[in-house]
């Protein structure tokens, strides 16, 4: 069975997505009506903006689910999914690539929660860091042992598991992982606790406005990061997704269900190819490849 995958937020890079403007008149006109949508040229930062302008979470969001989505419009009758996932933001890509969501409504969703995750970094400072080599199970224990807020976010393959929180928990637990083993406790580069309790601001304010989206049945089941499971009911859908914020991204228990279900092969549409590493790790054989251009 063949299945697709979508990045999410840190797969972006400054050129993204100018193949398929260049190149595809429907991907222009999907191009130019998201321009209209976010009301800036958010066109511009992706072809030819700076890192820092790209990294910003109001743009970086935005810029990874256009150039998904539009990739997988792009490759027409090619684009048959039999099942699809992805990893956080790249839920929403899976959503609309999938037909649950129009492509108006997902960017509209994506901006909303975009800027919603940004005022809630912004009310806590906090951070996320990456522990390498050290079992699931050590980590959370780890994690639930240290003073403040810090949990286990992103399950992404065997011996690598993002933790999120407060600054100063992250790094006692760091200190900790360290001590125990780990290979590298590494700090991100990001804008704050996703996928933990300080989201919690954020999944309120976005939780209204997918309340109100008409979301439908998508065209293959959808696997869900809050639970890893396939769904193809508009209410469930709706629901994980507003808990989605604050709960963790479950991505190797996706991959090993995709797989369990059927799934043969993965093709990562989108920037960078980062699900595709992931992936190989959790399954040795899965084939898998990544597309960002026709």
């Amino acid at each position: 069975m063949k299945a697709y995958v979508f990045p999410g937020q840190g797969a972006q890079f400054t050129g993204m997505g100018k193949d398929l403007y260049d190149n595809v008149p429907m991907a222009r006109e999907m191009f130019e009506k998201a321009n209209e949508i976010l009301g800036f040229r958010i066109t511009d930062i992706m072809f030819s903006g700076t890192a820092d302008e790209l990294k910003q979470t109001k743009v970086t969001q935005p810029a990874v689910f256009l150039h998904s989505v539009i990739m997988a419009k792009a490759l027409g009758d090619e684009f048959r999914p039999e099942m699809v996932a992805g990893h956080s933001l790249g839920e929403f890509s899976a959503l609309v690539a999938a037909g649950a969501l129009s492509f108006e409504d997902g960017l509209t969703l994506v901006s909303k929660r975009a800027q919603a995750m940004q005022k809630a970094c912004e009310q806590n400072p906090s951070t996320m860091a990456a522990i390498i080599a050290l079992p699931d199970e050590k980590v959370e224990e780890i994690c639930a042992s240290v003073d403040g807020v810090v949990v286990a976010a992103n399950y992404n393959c065997p011996g690598q598991l993002v933790i999120s929180g407060s600054n100063e928990a992250i790094d006692a637990a760091c200190a900790k992982a360290t001590e125990a083993g780990a290979k590298r406790a590494l700090k991100l580069s990001v804008g704050g606790a996703f996928h933990s309790p300080l989201m919690e601001p954020a999944r309120v304010e976005l939780e209204a406005a997918i309340k109100a989206a008409p979301f439908k049945a998508p065209v293959c089941p959808v696997y869900q990061n809050v639970d890893a499971r396939p769904h193809t009911c508009p209410d469930e859908i709706r629901t994980n997704l507003i808990a989605q914020l604050t709960a963790p991204v479950r991505w190797t228990q996706i991959v090993q269900n995709m797989v369990a279900d059927g799934a043969t092969s993965f093709t990562e549409l989108g920037p960078g190819s980062v699900l595709q590493g992931l992936i190989k790790k959790i399954s040795k054989e899965a084939a898998c490849e990544s597309k960002q251009s026709l």
